[in-house]
């Protein structure tokens, strides 16, 4: 099948990819466009992976304040270079974080960083509940287990679903601007502000 230039163009307006990586994109899928973004995310994704280890000293700290003015949000986006702190997927990323914080009250950016009394607590209450639900013993520290990876989901900003469309992750959205800027991109901390909160 003959790739042309309007689907290489296709891609890339939805991708953001560059125009080599969708034609081969293209070519491997044989023009199939929905493939060919499955494709290109996972390759971005995986070169993202690849980029993690390098420093991120630029950026910005974007904000968010609630139309009805009683949460507001400040995150700290980072990248390598200023000129990636400038474009429009970096900014729009800024945006878009701060604006799942302020819906979703995350309580860490990763798991990792979700402090280790609040997950012994949550536990604690899985471990009573599982048991007072009558499971044999050998499987209640599975379930809990579980439990604890969804919780996970629940608080650690990487890890939750993005408010704007449940398909992808916070972390999915990091990753997609890094493999568009072709950076390492991290969130690197973020406060969020409740009227009346603590």
């Amino acid at each position: 099948m003959a790739i042309t230039a309007k689907d290489v163009a296709a891609l890339r307006e939805r991708t953001g990819a560059g125009m080599m990586d969708c034609k081969k994109a293209l070519e491997e899928t044989n023009g199939d466009i929905e493939k060919a973004v499955e494709n290109l995310r996972a390759k971005g994704a995986a070169k993202a992976d690849k980029r993690s280890g390098r420093q991120t000293k630029e950026g910005m700290i974007a904000s968010y304040i609630h139309h009805n003015g009683k949460i507001a949000v400040l995150v700290e986006l980072n990248c390598e270079t200023d000129f990636v702190a400038r474009t429009d997927d970096f900014q729009q990323l800024g945006k878009y974080v701060a604006e799942h914080i302020a819906a979703a009250a995350p309580l860490a950016v990763d798991k990792d960083a979700v402090p280790a009394e609040k997950v012994e607590s949550e536990r604690r209450i899985f471990h009573e509940q599982v048991r007072a639900s009558g499971k044999p013993e050998n499987m209640i520290e599975k379930i809990v287990e579980g439990k604890i990876q969804a919780f996970y989901k629940d608080v650690a900003l990487m890890h939750q679903e993005w408010v704007r469309d449940g398909s992808k992750t916070i972390g999915d959205l990091v990753k997609e601007t890094s493999a568009k800027t072709g950076e390492n991109v991290q969130i690197r901390r973020f406060v969020r502000y409740q009227l009346g909160g603590e």
